[in-house]
């Protein structure tokens, strides 16, 4: 398994490439603005990529999405069910204030405890709700890897001020279903730099 981040979009969302090296296939994650390193990034890698998936649909991470659509047209989106609402409108997403507005409507909605096969990945999604009404993260146990969004970062959480969010239900979507897996999963966040599970429970003030 590869995978390559390059901060993209107004406020450097970590988007992610990700590619199954025994069939090429492969999903990126969190598309917060395209361009057209992103694109030879994906030549580069040789990548096939089957899904754009969103942990959630605040602007910052979806504004890359129509640019993303035109040059691979047949990659599929996915989204938590709970993040309909948000995802379709502008304002609650808040791309109307960046001037970009985007109203997305996934070709996959999905639950937690639903899993995906990208090639030979078993992604699972994780409902991580608090700071959006459908955040999720994905997980790929084989790789001991997480995809957290802005439900964790490296000593921090996601902001909970914004319509829709909630900090105890952050608070516990964080400690009902991160703190559980294994401490060594790396987490891979929607800002800022890696982290394990493991550093985050000795060490995140939020939580």
């Amino acid at each position: 398994m590869q995978t390559i981040v390059i901060p993209s979009g107004m406020l450097g969302v970590n988007t992610y490439f990700v590619k199954d090296d025994s069939t090429g296939k492969g999903f990126i994650v969190d598309p917060g603005g395209w361009n057209v390193q992103m694109k030879d990034q994906v030549l580069k890698m040789d990548l096939d990529p089957q899904f754009i998936i969103l942990t959630h649909g605040h602007a910052d991470h979806i504004m890359g999405i129509e640019d993303l659509k035109r040059d691979f047209p047949d990659t599929k989106i996915v989204a938590n069910e709970n993040e309909r609402e948000m995802l379709a409108d502008t304002g609650f997403n808040m791309s109307s204030q960046f001037g970009l507005p985007s109203s997305i409507d996934a070709d996959l909605w999905v639950k937690g405890g639903d899993h995906l096969m990208v090639g030979d990945l078993d992604l699972e999604f994780i409902y991580t709700p608090g700071h959006s009404p459908g955040g999720m993260c994905i997980y790929i146990a084989d790789e001991g890897i997480l995809f957290s969004g802005d439900t964790l970062f490296r000593a921090s959480i996601g902001r909970t001020d914004f319509p829709g969010c909630s900090f105890p239900e952050l608070e516990r979507s964080i400690h009902e279903k991160l703190w559980i897996l294994p401490d060594d999963t790396r987490v891979y966040p929607g800002h800022m730099d890696a982290t394990t599970i493991g550093f985050e429970k000795e060490h995140n003030p939020f939580v």
